[in-house]
């Protein structure tokens, strides 16, 4: 469903992506690993159309959408949902218009259907009746539901998620993993998630693809990443303070 061909970018003399290429299928889970700064959340916009490759194809569903003008990309984005790292809530609006804002803003549906939408929406999620409080008003695991509920609110063909249990404690934490897990199974959707939380990353993944200097350096199921021969994904995964990457960008630069 999605190609990224050849994908570069960069900002000034720092690149950021080199070369990339991955093929994520059609209604598969795929999470992509690596450092901060590494440049996931960069793909991640590549592939929602809010950069622009320095070169490369970013091709989904035959589309390449690096060709598309500002109009077509505004109608092509329509087939995707987005669950942003720290789920990005208007905190002038109520949940309710958070969740509907596409299609209040995109659409030519009636109010009516649009708030039967809403509700239907927020069920998934696990929060009826709150149409009406602010963003405020909410915990940060419930922002991230709310978050959760506008991504789909548009029937999505892809659900893009940055982050997806940043902010939160390990417990909302897992409960926000089974909600993606679930919301999967149910609307049987492309996923594409960005992480360095490999708890996470093993539970939603159908496969996973570690990002690395710029390029994607190995794809393969939760399983085939566990037993990676990798050193490079391997110290990732495990954490180790010692290794290749570590040995390439000191830890102490980092401190």
């Amino acid at each position: 469903m999605i190609e990224i061909i050849n994908l570069c970018k960069a900002f000034g003399n720092h690149v950021v992506l080199d070369n990339a290429n991955i093929n994520i299928k059609k209604g598969e889970t795929m999470v992509v690993i690596g450092r901060s700064g590494t440049g996931k959340s960069v793909l991640l916009k590549h592939i929602i159309g809010i950069m622009k490759p320095d070169a490369g194809q970013v091709i989904i569903d035959g589309v390449d959408i690096t060709r598309l003008d500002e109009k077509e990309l505004n109608d092509f984005r329509m087939k995707f949902g987005m669950l942003f790292q720290g789920a990005a809530l208007f905190d002038s609006l109520t949940v309710g218009e958070n969740v509907g804002f596409a299609l209040y803003e995109h659409t030519n549906l009636s109010v009516a259907q649009i708030e039967k939408r809403i509700k239907e929406c927020l069920g998934h999620v696990g929060l009826s009746g709150i149409e009406e409080l602010k963003p405020a008003e909410l915990s940060g695991g419930m922002k991230k539901r709310v978050g959760l509920a506008r991504a789909i609110c548009v029937n999505p063909e892809i659900i893009m998620y940055d982050e997806p249990t940043t902010g939160v404690d390990p417990i909302m934490g897992d409960a926000v993993n089974d909600l993606i897990v679930t919301l999967h199974d149910k609307l049987k959707i492309t996923s594409i998630a960005v992480t360095h939380d490999m708890v996470s990353a093993y539970k939603i993944a159908d496969r996973i693809a570690m990002l690395y200097g710029g390029k994607i350096i190995e794809v393969g199921t939760p399983d085939e990443i566990k037993n990676t021969k990798n050193p490079v994904v391997k110290q990732f995964i495990t954490g180790a303070a010692v290794g290749p990457i570590t040995e390439k960008e000191p830890v102490r630069a980092q401190l």
